[in-house]
């Protein structure tokens, strides 16, 4: 049986002799929680890993796409679509686009994360002429309007190569590279960094009863498997960052077993991206049906991630996360 070690991180700044950093950041463990498929956990010593399992958790996370990685950071959605789930029409117009890209830059987003076509549950997909149409204009404007990192949210490889023409710096694929066989190609051939992100079926069905035999460590083991292949392919693995896809392809139950769960993900060994911004279950939890008043909800959710450490965050609401993160840090590590 394959065992699971999730370090339990503590941000306490006396640290004892037998403690080790996560990476380069702020967080230290000398406990892990070893998770087995079908069995009880237990709580074992840090030093007692496997060395390559310990390697990838202390080894520090290189920048990415101009993003210093000792902190949290924060990428600030910007959907031009008429119907994403919560801004869909919004930003649709190249004005409005960039003029929200320019607000959340002054509100302290490290990166904008550009997206011409919904993946919200039921969206069906579009052409790849639309989604250039949509995206390549506004990249090329907030790329010469600021100095802020662009990324690309699609799953198309002739999408990417237009993005990445017009500035975009990563490309963020909810479908973790494997809707269009010539994106890891291209984004291996261009030495770019690279989301992959984990859903269960394509948006269009995917929260058609989805089912898990554990969730959390099925996830784990998909996001392990893309990796290798990444790798493989060309990618190489500290150029990767894995999103455990919250929300997509997944209930709230299983959302939830995530969240408290997140820290295992960074055996994989690569920065984690964390994507819970005014998502439906947010709202099944906190009574909310209008996904712009979440906020509240979603930055708790978001500081859940801070605390195990996680290393970048998908959001809407970049001015009142950056509060919050700031917040907690100070609180936790004093000023600087």
């Amino acid at each position: 049986m394959e065992d699971y070690f999730r370090p339990i991180l503590i941000s306490n700044t006396n640290k004892p002799k037998d403690a080790v950093f996560l990476g380069q950041g702020r967080l230290w463990f000398n406990s892990v929680e070893r998770l087995v498929r079908n069995n009880p956990s237990e709580i074992v010593s840090a030093k007692d890993l496997p060395q390559e399992c310990l390697n990838r958790l202390v080894d520090p996370r290189r920048k990415l796409a101009a993003m210093d990685l000792t902190n949290p950071c924060i990428m600030g959605v910007l959907n031009v679509t008429p119907d994403s789930f919560s801004d869909g029409g919004s930003f649709e117009d190249l004005t409005s686009a960039v003029f929200q890209a320019e607000t959340m830059v002054q509100n302290g987003a490290d990166i904008i994360d550009v997206g011409g076509e919904s993946t919200r549950p039921g969206a069906r997909e579009i052409s790849a002429d639309l989604e250039i149409e949509r995206t390549a204009p506004v990249i090329r404007t907030i790329c010469t309007k600021t100095k802020v990192a662009v990324s690309v949210d699609t799953r198309k490889a002739v999408v990417a190569r237009a993005a990445v023409v017009s500035g975009a710096s990563l490309v963020n694929d909810v479908s973790g590279l494997t809707f269009d066989p010539g994106l890891a190609p291209f984004c291996a051939e261009e030495e770019l960094p690279v989301c992959v992100m984990h859903s269960q079926g394509l948006p269009e069905t995917m929260q058609d009863d989805p089912l898990y035999d554990d969730v959390v460590l099925d996830v784990y083991d998909f996001l392990e498997d893309k990796i290798n292949r990444l790798v493989r392919k060309g990618i190489a693995r500290d150029r990767i960052i894995a999103d455990p896809g919250i929300g997509f392809g997944k209930t709230m139950v299983h959302n939830l077993a995530l969240l408290n769960k997140i820290s295992l993900f960074h055996s994989l060994g690569v920065p984690l991206l964390l994507g819970v911004s005014r998502k439906g279950f947010i709202g099944k939890i906190t009574k909310e049906d209008v996904a712009e008043a979440r906020v509240i909800g979603s930055i708790s959710a978001a500081l859940t991630g801070v605390s195990q450490g996680v290393q970048i965050f998908r959001v809407h609401d970049v001015k009142e996360t950056r509060q919050a993160f700031d917040m907690w840090q100070t609180i936790m590590f004093g000023r600087e």
